[in-house]
């Protein structure tokens, strides 16, 4: 059986993830072509590329929005960067992604909505992504459920999740870390404390946890066939902002 640990020592987003399961081994060829399927690829384009992040080197996934979108119509690109939960739903819905990918992919945008819908006080249906809708949170998403996938992984564990110290800009102004959509997803799952200034964990990376880990805790007791590092947007003085990730069989 595939045993997947994931270990958030500097938190978790949804770049991070995907950049931990390309260093694992997971195919980029794969990830590239089954995102075609949700018809949205004029929309991105996907970059990877090895980084050392204080001594250890990851591999920094990142998805970059076409130039063209940004100069239609301004209602044509409104669209494109509030999608609704249901609208997004759809595009998952419309694939030939088998079971598995379907309803990791639909489960970790229920939880993220559903979280959003509460803290704003919106019907599931209506909760328009910002952060989660953007076209990237979309890519992070669904691919990281194809790379699951294509992995083969039957088991996902976890460590406890830092969530960051100090404050963020949210819409309405400034928050404490973490943001609340965040902590209302983190609900039920162990959370650490950690003295690192900043947001370490995303709506995107407390959504992937929270759909699909089966257990918070240490290392589990399993023969580990490969290790992948993630790299994070941000720099810490003396801490590698990098998700690892570990596969093996138990």
């Amino acid at each position: 059986m595939n045993t997947l640990y994931i270990d958030c020592f500097s938190g978790i987003s949804g770049d991070m993830t995907i950049g931990a399961l390309l260093d694992l081994g997971a195919d980029p060829t794969v990830l590239e072509t089954e995102l075609r399927k949700l018809h949205i690829h004029e929309e991105y384009e996907l970059r990877w590329e090895k980084v050392v992040k204080k001594g250890v080197t990851a591999t920094k996934f990142d998805v970059i929005l076409s130039e063209s979108d940004t100069h239609h119509s301004h209602s044509h690109h409104h669209h494109h960067s509030h999608r609704h939960y249901s609208d997004i739903v759809k595009l998952i819905q419309n694939t030939d992604y088998n079971e598995n990918i379907k309803d990791m992919a639909l489960k970790i945008f229920e939880i993220i909505g559903k979280a959003e819908g509460k803290i704003h006080n919106i019907p599931l249906e209506k909760v328009h992504f910002h952060e989660v809708g953007a076209v990237d949170s979309i890519i992070d998403i669904v691919g990281t459920c194809i790379l699951i996938d294509q992995l083969k992984v039957s088991n996902i564990l976890a460590s406890p999740v830092p969530v960051g110290n100090g404050k963020i800009q949210i819409a309405h102004g400034l928050f404490p870390v973490p943001a609340p959509a965040t902590l209302e997803i983190l609900k039920g799952i162990p959370i650490k404390t950690s003295d690192i200034e900043g947001e370490l964990t995303t709506p995107t990376g407390a959504g992937i946890l929270s759909a699909l880990v089966h257990q918070f805790g240490p290392v589990p007791s399993f023969t580990i066939t490969s290790i992948g590092y993630g790299a994070g947007t941000k720099d810490f003085p003396n801490h590698p902002n990098v998700l690892r990730m570990m596969l093996g069989t138990s």
